[in-house]
């Protein structure tokens, strides 16, 4: 034990114990100076604005930038935007990022999604309108012919087609409800455009 203690009281010890500290601190150093030049330590990257370039042309400027992508297809139309354009990115437009930071796009579909049609025959016009609304479709237009069931839906058209339920329009359609006037069949056809 007494040997032990003089072992550390000793020159040489203090030696080693300085040089092992010293290779640490270098080491340290060096771990550093790597990390700062792999990690581009405070070099940073403003984001570009995105909106509304096509995916061509959005591709163009992400590599320019020296950033990545990747596209997220997106579920709903947006009018305001042209087809197949970027609606939306994530990290926003002007965020600093490092560099070759993956980008998300969201980009705008061809239209808008199809709808079913749904069982509005024999129901009535205020009823259609809310069921038909309820998916996304609109109401242009009432006409109203000779049948006895007053504002009762016989037919629906849609750009002056007959359509039935169930078939498949693009959210937002504009439709035509054919509806009965409570006279007896064989009347003139009365037209109703306020709705």
């Amino acid at each position: 034990m007494r040997n032990f203690l003089r072992f550390l009281k000793s020159k040489s010890f203090l030696i080693q114990i300085g040089l092992a500290f010293g290779i640490l601190l270098v080491l340290i150093f060096l771990v550093f100076r790597w990390l700062n030049s792999t990690t581009n330590h405070g070099e940073f990257v403003e984001v570009p604005d995105f909106s509304k370039l096509s995916v061509m042309e959005m591709r163009q400027k992400v590599e320019n930038s020296g950033l990545r992508y990747e596209v997220v297809d997106s579920a709903n139309y947006n009018p305001d935007y042209p087809r197949f354009s970027i609606i939306e990115q994530n990290p926003t437009a002007g965020t600093k990022v490092k560099s070759n930071r993956k980008i998300y796009f969201t980009v705008n579909p061809s239209g808008y999604k199809k709808v079913t049609v749904p069982k509005i025959i024999q129901v009535t016009k205020r009823n259609a309108s809310s069921m038909l609304k309820a998916v996304g479709l609109d109401v242009q237009r009432v006409t109203y012919i000779d049948q006895l069931g007053k504002d009762m839906v016989y037919y629906i058209k849609y750009k002056g087609k007959d359509i039935k339920p169930g078939d498949k329009l693009p959210k937002t359609s504009k439709i035509e409800l054919i509806c009965g006037n409570g006279n007896v069949p064989g009347g003139a056809v009365i037209q109703n455009d306020s709705e």
